[in-house]
Parts: structure tokens; sequence; C-alpha cells
């Protein structure tokens, strides 16, 4: 199997900056989040079971599941979100299992997942994990601007979430992504050089 790393933190902390670096320093990269879209998809495993669970409200025109209606009565009500999480991440966790197993050993993998512990790939599918933090403000300003939510809703997002302090209790390395990209890349570069090493033995 390949080494795996496991890349956490709260919405908007800044997963995707640390994902892109290590792509670019070598490792073969996971969007787990991308997973999850995918086994919702008309063709997914847990399409049916969401539909059935949620009701054909929220189905759109095409008979796809509308993500932002879905969110919006999930991040509202901590139950609804668990009914989905229940679904979801079984198929999402043997989806990457599969990858996983057509990767060379030799590989490093990085895997991003906003639900890393929660789901259960922390403890089946990583060797180490990485959470990546910020504070609040900076991560509802990040929601606003690039995710182009209201105020409400970066809000709403962001404190549905546990507190960071969990993953960080959790987490091997903690990159903090508060500051500038070249301080954020110095951190990921850091960890990425004790990996490498470690893995030449």
């Amino acid at each position: 199997m390949p080494y795996v790393i496991g890349i956490t933190g709260n919405i908007g902390s800044g997963k995707s900056v640390v994902l892109e670096r290590l792509k670019e320093l070598g490792a073969l990269v996971v969007d787990a989040d991308k997973v999850a879209h995918a086994v919702i998809d008309p063709q997914g495993e847990a399409y049916r079971k969401v539909v059935e669970t949620f009701g054909p409200g929220v189905l759109d025109a095409d008979g796809r599941i509308d993500r932002q209606f879905l969110g919006r009565i999930v991040f509202s009500a901590p139950a609804e979100l668990a009914k989905l999480e229940r679904i979801v991440h079984p198929a999402v966790r043997e989806r990457l299992r599969l990858v996983l197993a057509s990767t060379p050993p030799d590989a490093v993998v990085a895997i991003e997942a906003i639900k890393l512990l929660e789901s259960g790939l922390a403890d089946e599918l990583c060797d180490e994990i990485w959470a990546v933090i910020a504070p609040p403000e900076v991560r509802a300003k990040r929601l606003m601007a690039d995710r182009d939510m209201s105020k409400e809703e970066a809000w709403l997002r962001i404190e549905a979430q546990p507190p960071e302090e969990e993953k960080i209790a959790r987490a091997d390395v903690v990159i903090d992504n508060s500051g500038t990209l070249e301080e954020t890349y110095r951190q990921v570069d850091e960890a990425w050089d004790r990996i490498a090493q470690e893995m030449r033995g």
C-alpha cells in the first residue's frame, strides 16, 4: 500500500492550498469531497438512498441531487447531517480503498477530507494526519470571497462544525494557514521532506 497522508481542517481553512502544494512536490492527491459528489450522482452508489431518505424535493429538473438545496437542509439540522453522512461515508471509503489498491506501493497519496476523522477514513486508511487551521474570522472571509456565500451562510457552515481543537489533538502535523502562502508552503515542505527521508529509510 502507498503511504497515505490524511488532510483535514474546518471549512475555509485552506486544505486545497496544502493539497496543491503536495501535488507539486510529487504526491498523488485525492479530494474526498469530489468523491462524495460522485457517489451521489445519478449513477453513484449512494444516490438512491439519499433520494429515499430526503425525498424527491432534493432533485433538480434533470433528476440530479441539488447539492446546494441539500446543504441547506443538513447544515441547519445536525440530525439530518448525520443521516446524510451515514449514507455517504461508507461509499466514499470504499471508493478510496479501490484507488489505494491500484496505486504503486512506493507512492505518497494525500487525501483531503473535511470529515477525515468522523468518517473513519483516518483510522482505516491513513498513515498520518495533517490538520490545516486558520481563525474563524479568516475562514469566514474566505468563504464569502471564494464561494460567494453571504456572511450568515458562511458563519452557519463554520458553526455547524466541531471545534478545530479536536482535529489538532488527533493530528501528527498542524499546518497554520493564517499567514502568507510562502509560510504555508514552508510548513508543508518541511513535513514532506521528513516523510521522504523516512521512506528512503
